[in-house]
């Protein structure tokens, strides 16, 4: 039985894309698993594919199925993916695909009752379009769970990190702590740069220093 003060939950968002989602979700399940929780990833949609053993797959969903320890469908963990590594609303619009909220949301409730903990990662920046009308802050205001944000560290990330957290506030989401990902090594005033977030955000849940 889970711990009652371990989220059941955890939604990862970033300040943009290739900030080290995959990355951090995936060692946040390794934490888990190594605790005995059951553990599973979810990646609500995915645009980006490559022929991988006779299939066409996306690398992270790969990497959250590798992290996980619980063994579920593909269309729970992975309901919708695309080829083209683009904009996953245009990859869907291409496909002649409309991504549906319910469809995610129920993806999520059942991979709820077949673990602990359920780590999902989102799709490039928070506002992130799924379609014509709702974006993935739509879907994580949907399922209710605690946001990690990860802040790719280069010049920009502090206007990138508090417009991110301005929206999750706006969308009612819970932003329940951050990541600082040293996504560039040689940034300038690395950190200075992490000490006015932390001042910024004032949050209890500050979690730094991970790396890609």
């Amino acid at each position: 039985m889970i711990n009652q003060t371990i989220p059941k939950a955890l939604f990862i968002t970033g300040t943009d894309t290739g900030v080290g989602k995959t990355y951090v979700a995936c060692k946040l399940m390794e934490q888990y698993a190594a605790q005995g929780y059951k553990v599973v990833g979810m990646k609500p949609i995915a645009a980006g594919e490559d022929f991988v053993n006779g299939e066409w797959v996306n690398d992270d969903v790969l990497k959250l199925e590798a992290a996980s320890n619980v063994k579920a469908p593909r269309a729970l963990t992975n309901p919708y993916s695309f080829k083209e590594p683009i904009a996953p609303h245009i990859a869907a619009e291409l496909a002649g695909v409309n991504v549906r909220l319910e469809v995610l949301r129920q993806a999520f409730d059942e991979l709820s009752q077949l673990a602990d903990v359920v780590i999902v990662e989102g799709a490039g920046g928070f506002l992130v379009p799924i379609n014509g009308e709702e974006t993935l802050a739509d879907f994580a205001k949907s399922i209710k769970v605690p946001i990690i944000l990860v802040v790719g560290m280069k010049l920009g990330c502090i206007n990138h990190t508090l417009l991110t957290a301005e929206a999750i506030k706006t969308a009612k989401c819970h932003l329940h702590g951050w990541i600082a990902n040293s996504a560039n090594e040689k940034m300038q005033y690395y950190n200075e740069n992490v000490s006015t977030i932390v001042k910024k955000l004032q949050l209890n849940n500050t979690l730094l220093g991970m790396h890609l």
